[in-house]
């Protein structure tokens, strides 16, 4: 182990934080290997109840470390087991019944922005920067990236993204729809301790249903996603930290 990622569990919360700030947290080989570990255990892990994505150093993350990829003896080989592995990691966390924050400070960028892209709630800084920036170095979008920019942005705004070497501000990411909230820079994290923290001590299942509703919705017509969106509410509805809350909601105002 590099300790190039970590995982820490605290009352619930599950921090992955990426650990390599001198590379921008550029995945390598050894880098992918750990995420994928330590994802797939943090949303394994029975008293999980929401995760933290975040970084040290000043950026979220740049995506894949091209440099080391420069270095590969089989670079077609070697970059597909390195974005599959990443990909597992990206799995875990998108298909998790439980929700996803990403602290995205600093800049993100190739595969990073699909890091932001899987969480379920991103929170950005005043001076972030969020971009694709493939083409300038000559790869296709990876990492989700295809399959979840358009539906956060819309059609044109990913192309103009995948097809521009350019980066949004905070402010603009925000008004595109790739990030949630904007806070100050040096409060970033704080920010998303808290909303990790809210859904923690909530009801979790109820946040986590709600996100496999809406991530899943193209998978069903709109029939069916109706009659998921009804069983899910009735099964939901008996959960002791359900039920408790609505009985108290019940006698308000008696």
């Amino acid at each position: 182990m590099t300790n190039a990622v970590l995982l820490e569990i605290d009352r619930g919360v599950a921090r992955i934080t990426l650990n390599r700030p001198d590379r921008l947290n550029a995945f390598d080989a050894d880098m992918a290997v750990e995420w994928a570990a330590l994802a797939a255990e943090a949303v394994a892990r029975p008293e999980v109840r929401a995760v933290l994505l975040a970084s040290e150093g000043r950026a979220f993350c740049a995506g894949g470390d091209v440099r080391a990829m420069a270095g590969f003896a089989d670079r077609e080989g070697e970059l597909k087991v390195l974005a599959e592995r990443i990909n597992e990691g990206l799995i875990s966390l998108f298909e998790a019944p439980i929700p996803v924050v990403a602290a995205a400070q600093g800049t993100t960028a190739g595969g990073g922005l699909g890091l932001m892209l899987s969480s379920d709630y991103a929170i950005a800084g005043e001076s972030s920067k969020i971009g694709s920036l493939y083409g300038g170095v000559g790869l296709t979008p990876d990492l989700t990236v295809t399959a979840l920019l358009a539906r956060a942005v819309g059609e044109r705004r990913a192309l103009q993204l995948a097809l521009q070497e350019r980066l949004l501000t905070g402010a603009e990411a925000l008004e595109w729809g790739l990030v949630a909230e904007v806070v100050a820079d040096d409060q970033v994290r704080d920010r998303a301790e808290a909303v990790a923290r809210q859904w923690a001590d909530g009801v979790p299942y109820a946040y986590g249903q709600a996100k496999r509703l809406i991530r899943s919705q193209p998978s069903r017509s709109f029939r069916e996603q109706l009659a998921e969106e009804a069983r899910t509410i009735a099964a939901t509805s008996v959960l002791p930290e359900a039920d408790e809350r609505i009985r108290a909601f019940g006698t308000r105002g008696k």
